[in-house]
C-alpha cells in the first residue's frame, strides 16, 4: 500500500517517526472522526444502530488549567452501563523504546499508536478496573482511590510537582454511546463513538485496532471500505479528549 492509506498529509520523516513507533507499540488504534453535517449519513451507511450501543459516562480529572494535559498527562475513570467501572493513567507521547522494560511487563500497561488521516500519537496507559466512580465524582470519595498503586505510581512519576490525584478537578461527565460492529463488506470489528458534549455539540468517531504488523494493511482495507460507503475521509480531525477538557476548564473559568 501507499503511504497515503494512512495519512496523506505525512511527510517522509514523519512517515519514518510513525513506523518506529508502530514497531515498538504493543497495538495500532485506527480512527476517523466525522464531520457533524455527515454524521447521519455515516451512521446509515454503515448500518450501525443506536440500540446495540453500550451507554458510558466519561469523567476526566485535571487542574483548571489543564496542567496535566500540558505535562502530557490524561487522568480518566469511567461508568458503563451493565460493567464494571474502570480508570486510566494515560502518557502522550511516548517512545516504546525508552519505557523501563519492568513496566512494558506489567500486565495492565500498554503501549498504543493513534493514527488518523494526517497525524498520529503514541501513547502508554496503565488500566485498572475500579469502583466508586459516581461517588468521587460527587465528591464524596477521593479521586486517589479510582486508582491502584501502580497508576498512582505511573501518574506520580508524569505528574507536575505538587499536583496530587486527590487535588484534581472533576471535568464530567461526557456522556458516550460505543458500538461494536462488523458491517456488512468490513471482516473486522468496527467500532463507533458518539460523543455527546453538555453544550450539545458531539464526535462521532470510527474506529478499529489492530497488530502493529498488520497496521498498514487495515489501514489501506479500511480506508478503502469506508470510501466505498460515502463516508467522508476528508473532514477536519477533533480529539476527544482535548474536546472535553476545553468544554470544562472553559466553563470553570467562566469564559
Amino acid at each position: 500500500m501507499t503511504p497515503g492509506a494512512v495519512a496523506p498529509l505525512l511527510s517522509d520523516d514523519q512517515l519514518a517517526e510513525l513506523l518506529s513507533l508502530i514497531e515498538g507499540a504493543d497495538s495500532v488504534e485506527l480512527k476517523l472522526t466525522i464531520p457533524d453535517a455527515e454524521r447521519r449519513a455515516t451512521i446509515e451507511a454503515l448500518g450501525l444502530d443506536a440500540l446495540d450501543a453500550h451507554l458510558r459516562q466519561v469523567f476526566f480529572f485535571e487542574t483548571p488549567g489543564l496542567d496535566l494535559n500540558g505535562a502530557g498527562l490524561v487522568v480518566r475513570a469511567r461508568r458503563s452501563q451493565g460493567r464494571p467501572d474502570d480508570s486510566v493513567v494515560k502518557l502522550r507521547p511516548v517512545v516504546p523504546a525508552e519505557l523501563p522494560p519492568e513496566l512494558r511487563a506489567e500486565d495492565l500497561f500498554g503501549v498504543e499508536v493513534d493514527a488518523m488521516p494526517g497525524g498520529f500519537v503514541c501513547s502508554a496507559s496503565f488500566k485498572g478496573e475500579t469502583r466508586g466512580v459516581k461517588e468521587a465524582a460527587a465528591g464524596e470519595r477521593p479521586i486517589g482511590k479510582l486508582f491502584s498503586g501502580e497508576q498512582r505510581a505511573f501518574y506520580a512519576e508524569h505528574a507536575p510537582e505538587g499536583i496530587a490525584l486527590d487535588d484534581l478537578t472533576v471535568m464530567g461527565p461526557i456522556t458516550v454511546l460505543k458500538l461494536k460492529t462488523s458491517p456488512e463488506g468490513y471482516a473486522r470489528k468496527l467500532v463507533g463513538e458518539l460523543w455527546f458534549y453538555p453544550d450539545g455539540s458531539r464526535i462521532l468517531e470510527l474506529s478499529t485496532k489492530c497488530k502493529p504488523q498488520e497496521a498498514f494493511d487495515v489501514a489501506a482495507r479500511t480506508r478503502a471500505y469506508l470510501a466505498g460507503r460515502g463516508v467522508d475521509l476528508g473532514g477536519e480531525q477533533e480529539t476527544k479528549t482535548r474536546t472535553a477538557l476545553d468544554f470544562f476548564a472553559a466553563e470553570q473559568s467562566g469564559s
